[in-house]
């Protein structure tokens, strides 16, 4: 019925809020900021009605939850970074009905996912910072899906993925864009050395594993890709566990995903943290990869590794 019709991973740094704002850091996020108006552009050229952000700054400790309410309006002020992200106005739409459909899937194939469509709980700046350059103009509806996982395995995050594209092509009658909002490394600088790698990243080692990651993205390596990023979540420092990478790769097939991405913003270090815009494109899947339900898998509840 319904399309998955964009699929990206994206940076939501609050240097691009600030880069906005009069003063020594002003236009130093240009190019981020380019590219989520390139990635909103294009939802727009395939008719894209909603926008779901796997948020790795939506912390959960049990079970996956998806924000659906019908509205978001607010002024937001980061408590992570207040003194990047103060009092900044946001407002789009919400849809309760896809959500829902969302949950749907994800329980019936065995992932444990609630949709909140009657809520008070607000969005994370990794949904309020891309909305605010890609949906201006509040053109696309709105869903936020948690993606810092703390107790989860990432099997089931790629199988939330995949269940997710279920729900949009077998259930939903519309068009529909998921971005994995985070970064590849995330080690941030120390404090008091926050200012000297305001563009850097924080060592040599993660810069080059970012980089590799990014050429086996960009070539479609895609077996060895999955096959590593347990361990490239815990040794890269992953921002979220990688969680929102997984739901995107499970929304594109897991490692059996036959298709190259496409750069859209270099990468680029933030704060020691490793950024990009990278768009994912969407090929004919089977499901036949994506890896079985591990959490309510009586193994998978023995199991003591976090990832």
């Amino acid at each position: 019925m319904g399309t998955l019709a964009l699929a990206a991973k994206i940076t939501h740094v609050p240097s691009m809020y600030l880069s906005e704002l009069p003063g020594p850091r002003q236009g130093f996020r240009q190019a981020a900021i380019d590219g989520h108006h390139e990635i909103g552009r294009r939802c727009r050229e395939l008719g894209v009605d909603t926008i779901v952000v796997f948020d790795t700054h939506w912390l959960v400790n049990a079970n996956y939850h998806i924000n659906c309410a019908a509205h978001f309006e607010g002024l937001y002020t980061s408590n992570e970074l207040p003194h990047f992200i103060a009092n900044m106005n946001y407002g789009f739409p919400g849809n309760p009905e896809l959500g829902r459909l969302l949950a749907e899937q994800c329980n019936r194939l065995g992932v444990e996912t609630m949709a909140h469509d009657a809520t008070t709980l607000a969005p994370e700046y990794g949904t309020l910072v891309p909305m605010r350059y890609m949906n201006a103009d509040r053109h696309f509806k709105v869903i936020s899906v948690s993606a810092l996982c703390t107790s989860h395995f990432l099997n089931d995050s790629a199988r939330l993925g995949w269940a997710m594209r279920q729900a949009v092509e077998q259930h939903y009658d519309g068009t529909v864009a998921f971005l994995a909002s985070g970064s590849l490394s995330h080690r941030f600088a120390q404090n008091g050395q926050a200012p000297d790698f305001a563009t850097k990243v924080w060592s040599p080692f993660l810069e080059t594993l970012d980089h590799r990651v990014v050429r086996m993205w960009q070539d479609g390596d895609w077996q060895d890709f999955c096959a590593m990023l347990p361990e490239y979540a815990v040794k890269g420092h992953g921002e979220g566990f990688m969680h929102d990478t997984a739901m995107l790769l499970g929304a594109l097939g897991w490692s059996a995903y036959d298709g190259q991405a496409e750069v859209v913003t270099p990468y680029f270090g933030s704060s020691g943290t490793g950024q990009i815009n990278a768009i994912f494109p969407v090929t004919p899947q089977d499901g036949a990869a994506i890896p079985a339900s591990q959490a309510s898998s009586p193994a998978g509840a023995t199991a003591t590794s976090r990832l």
